[in-house]
């Protein structure tokens, strides 16, 4: 019992507040970096005392650095993920790096911190902006230049030192990525589970890089990261580069193999048999590993390698290429060849690239082609007498085949467009993945006996007249104009063409998404959203427990079956109760570490975690679409990759200058260069 007149240990002294509150012992456990002076009653972070970090206001102290008497734990929750703590894990942890690597050398120990000078922060401020930007490196001196005339005055005030240059801009961007790939370890150590996108892409010259990044999950709060982990190139080889590079990165990053729950590898340029070795090789690494293709990007998830496996689609891209860079530049008053060049636009293509367009996977240009076809061939017919090259493309114009396979385009290609856009939406239904993946499948063998609608509607408004002369055989029409090749032999050809074609696509379809991929995310999405669930509580008692078994015997190094099985009845009735929550919201409120419910169901958090890390949404769409954006323009600018990922990673991930930490990039920046020196000054 506390005396009278007397605080209990730890109360605070705020008059102001309008309850008492009290120093928790069991804070200590779960933030190891806390401490309590018990004389003064206050707490402060050990971690942020030792590193004693200046801020941008080129001030060190902060409320746990002086200490503090908020005894709240949401105030803990704050400073755990507080920039200012963050930094000082960094300095500390590159403090005690620095102490080992000089450990045989006592002269080198003297080393003084780095001060926030404001030229410096300028310079750097200019170099993230210009990342940010994409703004070519060779433009630093003139826009530092610019902002002096403009009398910037911390670049006025004073020198910013000889390593400050626009020579070094490439030294300072490794500096700044180090800070936010910092962030990423820290998270990524943070999370229960992590997921991993992989996506190979070639250049023209054929040079091939891996992209990477991640998404975790954080115990503070259950909210997901995204992150970019960087570009690196490949040499020529099978998937066990691939695979090895992978396993580099993860350990590069310290990603443990126990942690990987899921592989998205995603790739315009890879066939299938190399992903599936990826996939194959890390499997027998990772036991939680689930691997799944194409759930992420913003691209149709129509394949490209389809291509190769039916022999006429090669013959009609070279047609569609022909058409568009004779045409897409046309001046005429044609709207129908201005629709052309309006795709080009829209789709951003590049005739000008030696890369090859797969035209078949891209609906607006088949679209294009499909509704100026009547135009095209009076063009082209006025202009065969001329040219050889008129002629030809007239001739395969007017081929019945051209039209009908183009028609099968039109009525399978939105199909994969409504897929794609399915997987970009951020807080999107996973319950109906099953079946839509399922209803997309039976619409691609249906429509291979039965023709889709704009098929049907092809062969319905064509114009039959008999051939003079020849009994049996007619002369077939479409909007006016004579269609070539259009016999028996010619059409039961097209028949096995438009089979073998939907087939392919079906086949690959499937291929990307596995019956076992498919039932674990329907079986997630049946435990953990709370609108799957039965309408009334009456019918909840035998719910969900064939998925649960699912989802235990795939994870059933990290949960305890007996204890889920036991905890479902209750679990089911809470959730049941929450039916207002999304499948995310359910999710993220059992991953919080401080929810009562997961301290309740302790297997159900870790499974929802797993299910948290999974690789999809608008987010990881972006970042994807961004990175072969950033990748294809840099590259057409640089000779070499050389700090070609650092530029990324702060173009994709790099904060608003206002948040990002410029007095750690430049401590790590001064302490690269000092390493530099160090390590010349000792060989």
């Amino acid at each position: 019992m506390v005396p009278p007149g007397k605080k209990p240990a730890g109360e605070t002294s705020n008059s102001n507040k309008k309850c008492k509150r009290y120093f928790n012992e069991h804070w200590k456990e779960e933030f190891t970096w806390l401490e309590f002076d018990y004389e003064r009653k206050l707490m402060f972070c050990i971690e942020c005392r030792q590193a004693l970090v200046k801020n941008k206001h080129g001030k060190a102290e902060n409320a746990f650095t002086v200490g503090t008497d908020n005894f709240q734990r949401h105030a803990l929750l704050r400073h755990v993920t507080s920039g200012a703590h963050r930094q000082a894990l960094a300095v500390n942890r590159e403090q005690l790096a620095f102490e080992t690597r000089v450990h045989g050398h006592p002269e080198l120990r003297s080393v003084v911190k780095v001060e926030v000078n404001p030229a410096k922060v300028a310079v750097l401020t200019t170099v993230y902006w210009m990342a940010k930007e994409e703004i070519p490196d060779e433009k630093c001196s003139s826009l530092l230049n610019f902002q002096k005339f403009n009398l910037c005055q911390a670049l006025l005030a004073s020198e910013h030192s000889e390593h400050y240059h626009p020579g070094s801009v490439r030294e300072m961007q490794a500096a700044i990525a180090k800070v936010l790939h910092n962030e990423d370890r820290h998270r990524i150590k943070a999370s229960p589970f992590v997921g991993l996108v992989v996506d190979e892409t070639v250049d023209v010259l054929e040079h091939r890089s891996l992209a990477m990044f991640t998404t975790t999950v954080s115990p503070c709060n259950g909210q997901t990261s995204t992150a970019f982990l960087g570009s690196f190139e490949l040499p020529a080889g099978e998937a066990s580069t691939v695979a090895g590079k992978v396993g580099e990165v993860m350990r590069s990053f310290g990603i443990p193999t126990v942690k990987l729950a899921w592989l998205s590898a995603d790739s315009t340029s890879l066939v299938a048999e190399r992903l599936n070795g990826v996939g194959t090789a890390l499997t027998s690494l990772c036991p939680l590993l689930t691997e799944m293709h194409c759930l992420s990007h913003g691209s149709s998830l129509l394949p490209a390698e389809t291509i190769g496996t039916t022999e006429y689609l090669q013959k009609y891209e070279t047609t569609v290429d022909a058409v568009y860079r004779l045409y897409s530049s046309f001046r005429g008053k044609s709207d129908g060849l201005r629709e052309l060049r309006s795709v080009l636009d829209l789709c951003e293509i590049d005739l000008g690239s030696p890369k090859a367009i797969h035209w078949t996977s891209i609906f607006p240009a088949v679209e294009a082609v499909d509704s100026s076809w009547p135009t095209l061939v009076l063009l082209l017919e006025s202009e065969a007498e001329h040219s050889p090259v008129a002629r030809g493309l007239c001739e395969e114009l007017k081929k019945f085949q051209f039209v009908a396979f183009t028609k099968i385009l039109l009525d399978v290609l939105p199909i994969f467009q409504k897929l794609s856009r399915f997987f970009q939406i951020e807080d999107f239904d996973l319950s109906i993945l099953k079946p839509i993946v399922s209803a997309t499948a039976a619409t691609l063998q249906a429509q291979q006996s039965t023709s889709g609608q704009n098929l049907q509607e092809f062969l319905s408004e064509m114009n039959e007249h008999p051939q003079d002369g020849q009994e049996g055989e007619s002369r077939l029409y479409y909007k006016g104009i004579e269609l070539a090749n259009c016999s028996q032999v010619h059409l039961k050809h097209f028949e096995h063409l438009k089979e073998t074609y939907l087939e392919s696509v079906r086949g690959n379809l499937l291929d990307r998404f596995p019956t076992s991929v498919l039932e674990a995310i329907s079986s997630f999405s049946a435990i953990f959203n709370p609108k799957c669930y039965p309408q009334s509580l009456e019918d909840i008692g035998s719910y969900g427990v064939s998925e649960l078994n699912f989802l235990l015997q795939a994870y059933s190094r990290v949960v305890v079956s007996e204890r889920a099985l036991s905890d479902f009845p209750l679990f089911k009735r809470i959730v049941f109760s929450l039916s207002q929550l999304s499948f995310k919201d359910l999710c993220v409120k059992l991953v919080y570490s401080s929810s009562e419910m997961h301290e309740l169901f302790p297997d159900f958090a870790v499974l929802a975690a797993i299910a948290l890390a999974l690789p999809l949404g608008s987010v990881l769409a972006e970042k994807i679409s961004r990175g072969r954006e950033l990748l294809k323009r840099s590259r057409s600018r640089r000779t070499k990759d050389e700090g070609l990922s650092d530029l990324m990673k702060i173009a994709i991930d790099g904060p608003a200058i206002s948040e990002f930490d410029f007095a750690l990039a430049i401590e790590y920046y001064e302490s690269m260069r000092e390493s530099g020196f160090i390590m010349t000054q000792v060989k």
